[in-house]
């Protein structure tokens, strides 16, 4: 056992490059680390797999061991993908069967970026798994996987035995090679966001898309997939969840929510991506350590008074305070949510039915950045660190933060467009420099005041990790290249989003 308190460790080889080992740990969540091909030193994989997988609260996950491999599977002719596949258990969320204990065996896939529930391996109410294992074979047109796993059947602790079961899992190795092909297709459809901004910005060389990858650290995506409550991730990740009402008062009062010019429109409802909040599972947890969450906005209106939040980053915890937001206001001012509790305006104003690019970006667990095309208007926050337990994200918030109706701007008809969500599990860093800002305005609701233990502080400015971007015209340097006098509602300010599309943002290192 570990340190840590991790043990029973399975280890693949990935790629060529590496090796990645899954140990079940005493705090009831799996860690993953990577090392060499030597394996003689190992690193918490924090930004990919790690502690994703757990169990529901106040359960261990020491007395089930998961099955872990590694395969080359065949999407199309001549199309190859690199994946890992685990079985682990699923817990119920379902309170009749909160009492049984038991998990359901579930296969996963994974490509060390994105991550998918395949789906059940063992029966409904079969006795509990405690240990299971993977095998997979292709080669001469016979291609199977199977999944062998040890059940302990019921009685005390002198009359229990255990049962081995082989389960081919040909509708699963199926439903692996669909998802492989959504996110093949999710991929070409945001390599092409490049392609279809390019055509606007006349200035720059026509192969200027071929020379980036975009979708390098892409764990989520949100963009025209949405019916009912439910945004969905285009790479079958996380979905979010828009949210039909809000509370005034006592009463519940009805919002608005539908899809509009490639994206969700908004109108006094918002939409809740969730991190932590997933519970046992959380595909997104490396977004404790080290996230860039970028989105296109059009606001439609300003609101009356106030200001109505837009995109923020919310805590653990009952109050769930927020980490950061970015925020606009009846004066067409852009707010952010800075550190101490305190929000920024800043000078420049925005306009009504223009596109913007705005970011948030979280580096080391503890540095945080705000942007809004391409400039930093914000990189003072720090999430309250303690000697004993550092609060987690709980959630992201889109289009409101889930406040009272008058917070989310539903009597005054606000509404705002929010278009391409996308989730980097990396920072991002962006060359447009620093905006104009008026410091100190009145703290938001939810705002907390954070104090950061002095070794955890991390200087302001572009951290030593970072990999700085080649110099590039701003922002407005761009849109006057194209005649652009800024009241452009098809294009907006552009080129922030471009710069990203072409490397001109440099991606933080690991």
């Amino acid at each position: 056992m570990s340190d840590d308190g991790c043990s029973d460790p399975s280890v693949v080889e990935w790629r060529d490059e590496k090796l990645i080992m899954m140990t079940a740990c005493d705090d009831g969540r799996r860690r993953v680390y990577e090392s060499g091909v030597k394996g003689e030193s190992w690193t918490e994989a924090l930004g990919t797999l790690s502690r994703v997988w757990g169990n529901p609260t106040g359960g261990t996950v020491g007395d089930v061991r998961s099955g872990f491999i590694t395969a080359t599977i065949d999407v199309e002719e001549d199309d190859k993908r690199n994946v890992m596949l685990v079985t682990l258990p699923v817990y119920s969320k379902e309170k009749e069967d909160e009492d049984n204990g038991k998990g359901r065996l579930h296969l996963w896939l994974t490509d060390n970026t994105h991550i998918v529930d395949i789906g059940p391996v063992s029966e409904k109410n079969e006795d509990e798994v405690t240990a299971s294992s993977l095998l997979y074979k292709s080669g001469n047109n016979d291609e199977k996987l199977i999944a062998l796993y040890e059940k302990k059947k019921n009685g005390n602790e002198e009359t229990q035995s255990l049962g081995m079961v082989s389960v081919r899992l040909t509708a699963q190795l199926q439903r692996v090679k669909e998802v492989l092909a959504t996110w093949k297709e999710a991929d070409e459809r945001v390599s092409r966001l490049c392609t279809t901004l390019l055509a606007q910005v006349v200035t720059l060389p026509e192969n200027a898309c071929s020379t980036v990858k975009l979708t390098d650290g892409l764990v989520g995506f949100l963009s025209g997939s949405f019916s009912g409550n439910t945004w969905r991730d285009e790479y079958l990740g996380v979905n979010a969840t828009v949210n039909a009402t809000v509370k005034k008062g006592t009463k519940e009062v009805a919002t608005g929510a539908a899809l509009h010019a490639g994206g969700v429109k908004f109108q006094g409802t918002w939409a809740e991506w969730p991190v932590g909040r997933q519970g046992q599972n959380q595909l997104y947890h490396f977004a404790n350590y080290n996230f860039t969450l970028v989105a296109t906005v059009s606001i439609h209106n300003a609101p009356k008074s106030g200001g109505v939040p837009l995109m923020g980053v919310r805590l653990e915890g009952e109050d769930k305070p927020k980490l950061m937001e970015l925020s606009y206001d009846s004066q067409k001012r852009w707010r952010v949510l800075c550190g101490g509790g305190k929000t920024n305006k800043l000078k420049r104003t925005w306009d009504p039915q223009t596109k913007y690019q705005v970011a948030i970006v979280l580096q080391n667990g503890t540095q945080g950045t705000a942007y809004v095309d391409g400039q930093r208007v914000c990189g003072s926050v720090h999430r309250e660190l303690d000697t004993t337990k550092t609060r987690e994200i709980s959630h992201f918030y889109i289009g409101g933060d889930g406040g009272s109706a008058d917070s989310t701007g539903s009597q005054e008809g606000v509404s705002v467009t929010v278009a391409n969500v996308l989730l980097y599990n990396r920072p991002l860093t962006f060359p447009g420099g620093d905006a104009d800002v008026e410091k100190d305005v009145a703290s938001p609701p939810g705002a907390v005041s954070r104090t950061v233990a002095r070794d955890q502080m991390t200087t302001e400015g572009t951290p030593a990790t970072t990999q700085q971007a080649p110099t590039a015209p701003g922002p407005h340097a761009v849109r006057k290249a194209t005649g652009d006098g800024g009241t452009n509602c098809g294009s907006g300010l552009l080129p922030s989003l471009l710069l990203l599309l072409l490397g001109l943002w440099g991606f933080a290192a690991l």
